[in-house]
């Protein structure tokens, strides 16, 4: 398990990490429309260290919305570099801050990394490969993160629903709980007490977040958290920007870390 850096130095690094983090990233506009070539960065060969893994998928219609890029790669890389710089800053992870690895749910190549994480999933294509592999990841002790989901009409978003169709070819009769403040999730690393005060960069009314058990069952291990209506990487991704108030990024940083080391954890 991640070992924790002193606590009094926990706000002071999350505000001056998340300030500097992004600067020397590779940046991007924020405008809509215009085809944007996506830069893949070649894949860390495994070494042991954690990499952070975001899952590569063929977006639906209606999924190059955003600068023509395709649904999964929002904020790549920037996001989850500056969230690595984070982890590294505040425990003794040693993640791979650099290179981050995008893999196809039935690439192999996936199951050696404990943490999976997927984003805009109302444009989520699945193979029916890709599903069996997704629940023997899950089943065999992988962790979900998804992320960035907006509502239905959001940026043309079609919502939930394809969403939970796609997670019914993964695990039939699969049930989405809602998340309670009190699960250790919220308590692994921060103390996170509310749920009711996440920031929303442009998502109107309050985030949700639900959980997915093994055998439905809320007492066992937490396989996958949804972030709905929300996008809590994008103040990851702009932390350096001065777009956002440093307390609205610091409470995503911290939603980021606990998600991190319970999956680490559990």
């Amino acid at each position: 398990m991640p070992t924790a850096r002193p606590r009094s130095l926990l706000a002071v690094s999350l505000v001056a990490i998340a300030a500097a983090a992004a600067l020397a990233q590779v940046g991007g506009g924020f405008g809509f429309g215009g085809r944007v070539r996506l830069q893949v960065q070649p894949n860390a060969r495994y070494d042991g260290r954690f990499t952070f893994v975001r899952v590569n998928y063929e977006s639906a219609p209606g999924g190059y919305w955003y600068r023509g890029l395709p649904a999964w790669a929002h904020g790549y890389p920037m996001a989850e570099q500056n969230l690595m710089k984070i982890m590294n800053e505040l425990s003794y992870l040693g993640a791979n801050e650099e290179e981050i690895n995008t893999l196809a749910l039935d690439d192999p190549e996936l199951f050696k990394y404990p943490v999976a994480y997927i984003i805009e999933v109302s444009w989520w294509t699945l193979t029916d490969t890709q599903a069996a592999a997704l629940r023997t990841y899950m089943q065999k002790g992988g962790f979900v993160i998804v992320d960035d989901f907006k509502a239905t009409g959001d940026f043309g978003s079609p919502g939930w629903e394809p969403f939970e169709r796609n997670m019914q070819r993964v695990l039939p009769g699969a049930r989405f709980v809602e998340m309670q403040a009190s699960h250790p999730i919220f308590h692994c690393f921060f103390e996170i007490e509310t749920l009711a005060n996440f920031p929303q960069a442009y998502n109107a009314g309050p985030p949700v977040f639900r959980g997915v058990y093994e055998d439905n069952d809320p007492r066992k291990r937490l396989q996958m958290i949804v972030n709905y209506n929300t996008d809590i990487s994008q103040y990851w991704e702009w932390s350096g920007r001065g777009l956002r108030p440093f307390d609205e990024t610091n409470e995503a940083y911290k939603l980021g870390v606990n998600y991190i080391i319970y999956g680490l954890t559990h």
